[in-house]
């Protein structure tokens, strides 16, 4: 263990949908023919402190399927997965990577969970959303933050 966690406390207190949206908008007539659907997966993360060393930490996720020869949206989905977790005795820099990249990791098999359930649950075959490295995600965004600081001064 590194001297930046020794000591540190993370518990996970609860996760839950904060928000869903599932729209299938050329329905009903999207099952009377096969569909070659593209895919596209918008994400983003946030997180707030709520207090007593509790953060609430959301996952974001925006999936739109359309129809790749007519560029119709077939269905779209709008997923707000969530967690409360408590963390206490981290560095300022362990505490960030730890809300930007670990927590949104604990979310994720929950928010695809959840998608694959709506997808099928609207009459579409189901969707496993591929896993998504979030270390890589938040190291890109932390880079790209230094380097507008750094042109700004």
């Amino acid at each position: 263990m590194s001297e930046q966690t020794k000591g540190a406390t993370f518990v996970l207190q609860r996760i839950y949908v904060k928000d869903v949206s599932f729209e299938s908008p050329k329905s009903p007539g999207a099952f009377l023919k096969q569909h070659k659907l593209s895919v596209a997966l918008e994400l983003n993360t946030s997180n707030i402190s709520i207090g007593d060393d509790n953060f609430e930490v959301t996952l974001g996720l925006t999936i739109t399927a359309k129809d790749e020869e007519k560029e119709e949206v077939i269905y779209l989905i709008e997923l707000q997965q969530s967690g409360i977790f408590l963390i206490k005795g981290m560095t300022e820099e362990s505490l960030a990577q730890t809300l930007g990249s670990f927590c949104p990791n604990v979310l994720f098999p929950y928010a695809r969970e959840a998608i694959d359930s709506i997808v099928t649950k609207g009459s579409f075959p189901p969707l496993t959303l591929a896993p998504i490295n979030f270390d890589a995600i938040y190291m890109q965004a932390k880079a790209h933050a230094e380097a507008k600081t750094a042109s700004i001064q």
